[in-house]
């Protein structure tokens, strides 16, 4: 009985780590979206955390290597613009990336924002790893992003976890991370903010 409750508790936790189905982009599409930020090469942890409870909804990581994607497990963003395969999101401009953070932000959640410069060779293992992990199952995005980590060099002391405020904790304690946290008061229903988000994107375009 108490398994059972201990396992009820998580999957309440990680409601909002539930993957949504998205179609599966070709690859003429991804190439033609194809991004990398001027910046150095760097691992982004974004954790969406509920504002009442302190509770992670959701783990993501953008990695700026070759091409700047965001791995999102069980992910459920979305936009005309941005093609997805296996959970990796590709073509992340600034605007993208804006626009994928102020989905998530809402009355009910905010994100924290967990940068690391890393070696444009750390970069591109946890880009190749990305692009072989997915799709992942629904509340396993804590999970598959603590995995991905601990295969990059240099990181394999990220202890693999379900809960992505202690995967955030051990992220933020990496030395040279910078943590920021970021807030909207839109709406509480995530669907909305996605929708309006894909509409200014599409207006931009």
């Amino acid at each position: 009985m108490k398994n059972l409750l201990i396992v009820s508790a998580l999957v309440a936790v990680l409601a909002g780590c539930a993957n949504q189905s998205a179609p599966y982009a070709d690859d003429a599409t991804v190439a033609a979206v194809r991004y990398r930020d001027p910046g150095p090469a760097k691992l982004t942890l974004y954790t969406m955390v509920n504002n009442r409870s302190g509770a992670g909804a959701h783990t993501s990581l953008m990695i700026n290597a070759s091409e700047r994607v965001i791995f999102d497990p069980a992910g459920s963003f979305w936009a005309d613009i941005v093609p997805e395969q296996n959970d990796v999101l590709f073509g992340i401009t600034p605007a993208v990336e804006r626009a994928y953070r102020g989905s998530h932000a809402r009355e009910t959640h905010h994100v924290v924002v967990q940068e690391l410069e890393v070696t444009p060779e750390q970069a591109e293992v946890a880009y190749r790893l990305a692009r072989s992990m997915g799709p992942v199952p629904g509340t396993y995005c804590a999970n598959s992003t603590a995995r991905l980590l601990q295969q990059v060099p240099g990181f394999e002391s990220i202890a693999v976890t379900f809960q992505p405020t202690k995967l955030a904790e051990q992220f933020g304690a990496i030395p040279g991370a910078v943590t920021n946290r970021y807030y909207e008061q839109d709406d509480a229903d995530l669907q909305k903010g996605l929708a309006a988000n894909n509409a200014k994107l599409n207006s931009s375009g």
